[in-house]
């Protein structure tokens, strides 16, 4: 019998997934396995958990998710928690394999990973859950354009988009491996209460993440109307809210694009339909950054080695955490974050910029604050969009800074929003 491993990291899903895919091509049998690294969970550089309770527990749902899918087609999640190139080399050991498959990431500590397991285990990486495949682009990655819309306007020139990978029915794995398979990792997570002000009650997995894509994509026709609400701050449907599950993987890029597609057929092509695929450029744009910077993208001076002078002033940057910084608009969106896990471009780039702008403190502290809080944080998107609004990343612009006062009476006139979260 010829057995592969199947790491899942990233990609709680069993739909477009190129690892699964590739495993159930070259195998009789395939071991499914996700592994929680401790690191991933330690203390930040100022002092908080880089992995808050809420984000965990989205996680958490989407792995209880992942096995009860895995399930229905006779395989089963077994959760790990260790260092990844131990736990593969031992499992590879036991059961008789040295073949891993999983997905390619991008950013640094994902790429660490990578080279660890590839020198004790036959690691066969698949590719990443970016729209666009990196072997289609018209340049190499190290040619990457420095300004996203020189990114844009060249791969738009040529635009190809893979076919979404079909959901197997059945998954063969050995009945001890099923049997043996534990998958709850409840114990790991303290559960955070809910918030009635929420947006939206956001679920882990694939099952959550498809449900949502048939609300906004379905007969309300709220993608038709999403370039005109995507800045919007209160309520579900202002813009699609389907980035948590991005940045787990429990829905692909390429999935979210294809809705997008089908709903054209349905309801025909606007600005609305080509800005959602205009996102998710955008979010590539910092995937492949990554790849091409490495570390960098974490570093106080960017990409530009360009000199800065921020405070790492411990007292404002808790005031800025808590929302409390005296700013209404500011407060509110940060509020928002710290009891729902979410908040609206229009608040990031506003508390971003006020972070960095205002309160002259280094960006990198907001960075950390937001992987920690953040339900869809992604490390390329969001170390790149901190290093874009503090001058040191791909925006050739200096001095971003937004005028809080100013967006509060474009974007909350009536001030619901900030007596919301008051």
């Amino acid at each position: 019998m010829k057995r592969s491993i199947l790491w899942f990291r990233n990609d709680q899903r069993l739909a477009d997934n190129a690892a699964l895919a590739a495993a159930l091509a070259t195998s009789q049998e395939v071991l499914p396995v996700l592994i929680m690294e401790p690191r991933q969970a330690a203390a930040s550089p100022y002092g908080f958990s880089r992995l808050g309770d809420r984000r965990a527990q989205f996680c958490h749902e989407g792995h209880v998710d992942l096995d009860a899918r895995l399930r229905a087609t006779g395989s089963a999640l077994l959760v790990r928690r260790g260092d990844p190139a131990s736990i593969l080399q031992e499992l590879a050991s036991r059961w008789g394999t040295r073949t891993v498959h999983a997905q390619r990431l991008f950013a640094w500590e994902e790429q660490q990973q990578q080279q660890a397991v590839a020198a004790v285990v036959d690691l066969r990486l698949n590719e990443a859950n970016t729209l666009l495949h990196a072997d289609d682009l018209p340049f190499s990655l190290e040619r990457l354009p420095h300004v996203f819309t020189a990114f844009r306007k060249t791969v738009e020139k040529d635009f190809t988009v893979r076919h979404a990978i079909p959901e197997p029915a059945h998954i063969p794995t050995p009945q001890d491996w099923v049997d043996a398979a534990r998958s709850d990792d409840s114990a790991l997570y303290t559960p955070a209460p809910s918030d009635p002000r929420a947006v939206l009650r956001f679920t882990g997995g694939s099952s959550a993440a498809q449900e949502r894509m048939a609300h906004y994509f379905g007969e309300a026709e709220h993608l038709g109307r999403y370039k005109e609400t995507r800045n919007g701050l209160l309520g579900a449907d202002y813009s699609s809210k389907l980035s948590p599950w991005l940045a787990t993987g429990a829905v692909s890029a390429r999935e979210v694009y294809h809705a997008v597609k089908h709903y054209e057929q349905q309801h025909g092509a606007n600005e609305s339909t080509y800005w959602l695929i205009f996102e998710l450029l955008w979010r590539d744009f910092f995937q492949f950054s990554a790849a091409q910077h490495g570390r960098r993208i974490f570093l106080r001076n960017g990409l530009t080695g360009k000199s800065i002078t921020a405070t790492t002033d411990a007292r404002r940057f808790a005031a800025w955490c808590e929302g409390r910084t005296g700013q209404p608009f500011i407060d509110a969106n940060l509020r928002e974050l710290l009891h729902t896990g979410w908040m609206s471009n229009r608040g990031r780039q506003n508390v971003a910029s006020y972070l960095v702008h205002d309160l002259g403190l280094d960006w990198r502290m907001g960075a950390s604050w937001f992987e920690r809080m953040l339900l869809d944080y992604d490390p390329c998107s969001n170390w790149g969009n901190w290093q874009y609004v503090a001058g040191v990343g791909h925006d050739p612009r200096v001095g971003r800074r937004f005028d809080p006062v100013r967006q509060a009476a474009m974007y909350d006139a009536d001030g619901a929003f900030v007596k919301l979260w008051t």
